[in-house]
């Protein structure tokens, strides 16, 4: 055991380190983070789309659809304005972040990811009339700027972004007098990097249409953006991200935190498809998307500790245990892991590493291959981290029953997982006289 701790110690913890002081992961990490309000009012318009459908279809209750008929409409309006549009809120986050992150003009920032990821779609509409299909130029269709337009704006963002900062800190910008105000100054400090950026962009854009004949955003969503997406759909991958992530915890680093990036590249937009699939009345196509994560493996929040909880509640005989396990319960249901993380602690003790990192890998497992039989809906709504289990599973696979089965198995193997490592905690207390 203590030498598998020792390799984890010298390999992989520094490259955990590493990537957490990476800068940009840092900013993209955060732009994710800022657009969660969006994600979150896009999802529950879907929920409220399929509640409406339950009860119409499978229920009966007509009067109640037509009572909740302005409520869809509202839902209708939300969705155009949140979710549909996830790419462009990104865009702007991502740039808002990044500026903040290195220091330089946040709203300038901000405007100069935006207009480099606008620049980087498709200003045409391919749509059929009376059966003939016909093409719309001068025209952004709305699809680019959800889902298919992530990793353009992820790319350009970053790009530009890029490019005005290496200009603004080269001081390539206006001479002014200091008598200005400052929002006066901060804006045209501005201008020459942000046109530089720009027209850098927009050069890179026009060379590429003009070698290729297409347009850079639908190139990358085809070349890239779908590869990787259904590459991540993998058991392997999606195995592996597991487990670096339970790795990284039990050093003490936030895993979630230096995994956030990838996880939010691949899997959030997995699910942001999956989403927009079911709101079109389609079937939702991605096995594994990033909330599947929270609502099957990581109860009690990343880590899944909240079976180790119980476990300890019912089998543990240490008082101090108990207590730290009685303290961190409730926070644990709110999928708040830190207090019996760091509390116990799991960090860095030998004898919980096992199941650290054992139980949300066969849980993840499980809940997969329950999802590829079709035994249990895919996640297909994104909801609150805080949503405590049970009760999260049933909404973010859209109403299925079948989700709460899932985690409650999950929830039982992790026990099982975890109950023969807290008997020789148990037996361990007791050699060194600790109860």
């Amino acid at each position: 055991m203590n030498r598998i701790v020792a390799w984890l110690e010298d390999y992989v913890l520094p490259l955990a380190a590493r990537l957490g002081q990476v800068r940009w992961l840092v900013a993209l990490k955060n732009a994710f983070v800022s657009v969660i309000p969006i994600t979150m009012a896009g999802s529950l318009a879907v929920l409220i789309k399929s509640l409406v459908e339950i009860a119409n279809d499978q229920l009966g209750w007509h009067a109640l659809t037509v009572a909740l008929k302005p409520i869809l409409s509202i839902s209708q309006i939300v969705w155009r304005g949140t979710f549909s549009l996830f790419a462009l809120f990104l865009a702007v986050a991502l740039g808002y972040q990044l500026a903040k992150t290195f220091e330089a003009n946040r709203p300038a920032g901000a405007i100069i990811s935006l207009s480099c990821f606008m620049m980087s779609v498709a200003n045409l509409v391919k749509t059929k009339v009376d059966g003939d299909a016909i093409i719309v130029r001068q025209a952004f269709d709305i699809e680019q700027f959800s889902t298919a337009g992530i990793f353009t704006a992820i790319l350009f963002g970053s790009l530009g972004f890029g490019i005005y900062l290496i200009c603004y800190r080269a001081r390539i910008i206006l001479p002014l007098h200091t008598n200005y105000p400052h929002a006066e100054m901060s804006a045209f400090e501005a201008l020459l990097p942000g046109l530089i950026a720009i027209f850098s962009v927009g050069g890179i854009n026009y060379l590429f249409q003009l070698v290729t004949g297409k347009y850079f955003g639908d190139w990358l969503l085809q070349a890239i953006q779908i590869p990787l997406v259904k590459i991540g759909q993998g058991f392997g991958l999606v195995l592996l991200v597991t487990l670096l992530i339970q790795i990284f915890w039990f050093f003490g680093i936030n895993g979630l935190g230096v995994m956030a990036p990838i996880l939010d590249s691949i899997w959030l937009t997995a699910q942001n498809i999956n989403v927009t699939a079911v709101k079109a009345g389609k079937i939702a196509p991605m096995i594994w998307g990033r909330a599947s994560f929270d609502v099957f493996a990581w109860f009690g929040g990343t880590g899944g500790t909240l079976p180790l909880i119980i476990a300890i509640l019912l089998f543990s005989k240490k008082v101090q245990d108990r207590t730290v396990a009685k303290v961190a319960l409730a926070p644990g249901v709110f999928n708040i892991g830190e207090p019996v993380i760091l509390g116990l602690p799991v960090v860095l003790n030998p004898i919980y590493l096992i199941p650290f990192l054992l139980a949300p890998v066969v849980n993840v497992a499980f809940a997969y291959w329950m999802t590829v039989m079709g035994l249990v809906n895919p996640v297909q709504v994104a909801i609150p981290t805080f949503m405590p289990p049970i009760i999260g599973p049933f909404l973010a696979c859209n109403y299925d029953w079948r989700a709460i089965v899932v985690s409650l198995l999950n929830i039982g193997i992790s026990l099982l997982i975890w109950m023969p490592f807290i008997f020789a905690a148990n037996k361990l207390a007791e050699a060194n006289k600790e109860f």
